[in-house]
């Protein structure tokens, strides 16, 4: 187990460099290659829709032949990508760099297993440190994204960022090499199994449905604000290097606590972890409304990164534990489907909101889906004590 989950969480930390490196220069590529500025988005909001179109494809593939040869698949997908957003750039095409980001789109959705193919080699009892361990290659991410993609950016000067989809494309062929060295098993013949039960029955399990909304309110509430900050600070006199400095500690925030999230769930339960990511992110809220310096900028990206992976670690977690090995493809597809949905519907809202209501109304929308979470894992958690205690008396 410790082998497979040292390779996995390298490969999670090499597909999440190359999404930290695509993410800082998909906009200013937008904005070069398209033939209307209003376009300049386009290709991120692509990537989007192509992560979410393959995540059910890529879960139903892993299912039939294996996790190796998923994510083989999707690593491979991300060399083509890497290599077709290079010569689009070169070359100056807009059409072909749309489809690059719709192919990285689809190779991040298969690299988003890697967490659950570590829970699927971990026993029950060490199943959330498993995924904790994976996600915390998001730390190398936090820092080695950012400097590739400064490094990169004239490699094939004078045009710019070209050589940042050759740097993806070199990270995906190391992910192809690295994955065949993880200990992966074929699927169980429960697993490739049809059987199951359907998701309308599944989706009648409180436990399941509260499970999955912690992921989709988790990244949803942390993307709200993210992706905000940087011109919120701009508005408010800050400099340019100033964001970047505060989302960075962000990123770093994020996935940091990840060495120790698996042994704190073990410990108190996933509930009270998810719960207690729910109260830093409510911190974050009143820290970014008690001021606009520095300090309470950086200070509530701080507790938002720590907020989300609480609730997004303890999500998944819970999810793993809520489905039958027959029903595990549809359930994660499911999970992650939903997800990364509420991740584009914040990535498009986020702007409007910011521009129309203000900064103050992007961190007050985030209250009452979060509060909602909160309350709903209290109340859940209380009705399953006194089933216990009933079931104890009896």
């Amino acid at each position: 187990m410790i082998r497979t989950v040292g390779v996995l969480a390298a490969c999670q930390a090499l597909a999440m460099t190359c999404s930290a490196l695509v993410i800082a220069v998909t906009a200013l590529v937008g904005q070069t290659l398209a033939p209307d500025r209003g376009l300049a988005t386009l290709p991120l909001a692509l990537q989007f829709l192509g992560l979410m179109a393959t995540t059910t494809p890529a879960s139903y593939f892993m299912k039939r032949f294996g996790r190796r040869a998923g994510f083989t698949l999707g690593a491979a997908i991300g060399v083509v990508a890497g290599l077709l957003g290079m010569q689009a750039i070169l070359v100056d095409s807009f059409n072909l760099y749309c489809l690059a980001t719709v192919l990285t789109g689809a190779f991040l959705a298969h690299a988003m297993y890697y967490r659950f193919a570590a829970a699927d080699n971990a026993a029950d009892e060490h199943r959330s440190r498993a995924i904790s361990l994976v996600m915390a290659g998001g730390v190398l991410a936090a820092i080695m994204g950012p400097q590739l993609a400064n490094w990169s950016k004239d490699l094939f000067a004078p045009i710019d960022f070209a050589g940042g989809y050759l740097v993806v494309a070199v990270l995906c062929g190391v992910q192809v090499v690295l994955v065949q060295f993880a200990r992966l098993p074929k699927p169980r013949p429960a697993e490739r199994a049809l059987g199951g039960r359907r998701l309308g029955a599944l989706l009648r399990h409180p436990s399941l449905v509260l499970a999955i909304a912690c992921g989709m309110v988790a990244y949803g509430a942390m993307n709200l604000i993210m992706s905000v900050t940087p011109p919120a600070m701009l508005d408010c006199g800050h400099s340019f290097g100033s964001a970047a400095f505060v989302i960075q500690w962000h990123v770093f925030a994020m996935y940091a606590p990840a060495f120790f999230t698996g042994h704190l769930i073990q410990r108190f339960g996933v509930r009270a972890i998810v719960a207690t990511g729910a109260l830093f992110m409510l911190a974050c809220v009143a820290a970014n409304l008690s001021g606009q310096e520095i300090v309470q900028f950086a200070g509530a990206l701080v507790l938002l990164g720590v907020g989300w992976n609480f609730m997004f670690v303890g999500g998944t977690t819970w999810v793993t534990q809520l489905h039958a090995e027959g029903e595990k493809a549809k359930v994660q597809a499911l999970n992650d489907v939903l997800v990364f949905a509420t991740v584009a519907v914040t990535s498009l809202g986020s702007g409007w909101i910011f521009d129309r209501l203000g900064w103050a109304a992007v961190n007050v929308a985030i209250v009452v889906p979060v509060v909602l979470v909160l309350l709903a894992v209290v109340m859940l958690a209380r009705s399953t004590d006194a089933e216990e205690e009933r079931a104890a008396a009896e």
